[in-house]
């Protein structure tokens, strides 16, 4: 991909610095960054669409310095859509930048904002969660093997009182648990849901489980990370390229899949690069399809 400009759709949009190189350690350009999104744009756009974003900018690679962008930049394209929410540090409020389509999507990608996180609500809805997240962090020297046990566990626990659940890996050490809901819900009530749950979590199994999020209590245990059910916090999206030495993907799994790699002691079956990554989807679809409509209704607990 050498050109400046491409059209998607009915859109024209301008392209810079294709050769670059933003993944020193395997060569991986801007270019092929912006392919994998242009490719994958039907699957992720649904995922991330009209959400506020922060842009996650690595102008240099991911070796180089990064910087965040929450307010969505004045040189923005008159077709860029935006949100406005509140906000306790930023002057009372901040206008997010939105994706509402494959060419927006390629904007966004051609900023080297490499990674997606956005907010856990859409601009139709403000402040109101679609979804309840649980963020599976090993402490060294747990991995991503030490996750598995663990998000079984908590798969288990939500479905007895009612509620389903999808997994994905971070695209890191990690894990990313789900919980769809889609129906009238606040922040105060799923964050406070999802302490809970952790807390019981690191109850029933302190040895490896913690729910504080103090880094010295981590050591070789799993942080379950509630605090992300926050209106200000923003969640690394379903499909979205990590900033890592390699182009990995936080990628939807099977919990068959989860089992397999647990089985073979092999992290790297966890591990999946943007080309694996349109491979897969041709082939299974999209494993977090469920996500953006299931309806559930949080439990009193």
């Amino acid at each position: 991909m050498s050109a400046t400009t491409v059209k998607i759709g009915k859109i024209t949009v301008k392209l810079s610095n294709l050769e670059k190189v933003l993944y020193p350690e395997v060569g991986f350009t801007k270019g092929q960054v912006i392919e994998y999104y242009l490719k994958m744009s039907g699957i992720i756009v649904p995922h991330v669409k009209n959400r506020p974003l922060t842009l996650k900018r690595y102008p240099n690679g991911v070796d180089g310095m990064m910087f965040y962008e929450k307010r969505c930049p004045p040189h923005a394209p008159p077709w860029i859509k935006t949100v406005t929410v509140t906000s306790r540090r930023e002057d009372g409020k901040l206008t997010y930048c939105v994706i509402d389509s494959p060419a927006a999507l390629v904007w966004v990608a051609n900023l080297a904002s490499l990674e997606l996180h956005t907010l856990l609500f859409t601009g139709a809805k403000l402040y109101q969660p679609t979804w309840m997240v649980f963020d599976l962090d090993p402490g060294p020297p747990a991995e991503i093997l030490d996750c598995i046990p663990i998000a079984f566990k908590l798969r288990d626990l939500l479905a007895k009182i009612g509620l389903q659940c999808f997994v994905k890996t971070s695209g890191g050490k990690g894990l990313h648990m789900w919980v769809p809901l889609n129906t009238t819900v606040t922040f105060d009530q799923t964050k406070g849901f999802s302490n809970a749950i952790a807390r019981m979590m690191e109850h029933d199994d302190p040895d490896h489980v913690v729910s504080n999020m103090k880094k010295e209590l981590r050591k070789g245990k799993i942080f379950i990370d509630w605090s992300q059910n926050d209106e200000h916090k923003t969640t690394a999206s379903a499909y979205t390229l990590r900033a890592r030495n390699e182009p990995t993907v936080s990628t939807p799994v099977t919990w068959d899949e989860l089992t397999a790699a647990q089985k073979k002691k092999n992290p790297d079956k966890l591990k999946f690069l943007a080309g694996d990554v349109i491979k897969r989807v041709d082939k299974v679809g999209d494993l977090f399809e469920p996500v953006l409509k299931l309806k559930q209704k949080l439990p009193a607990i």
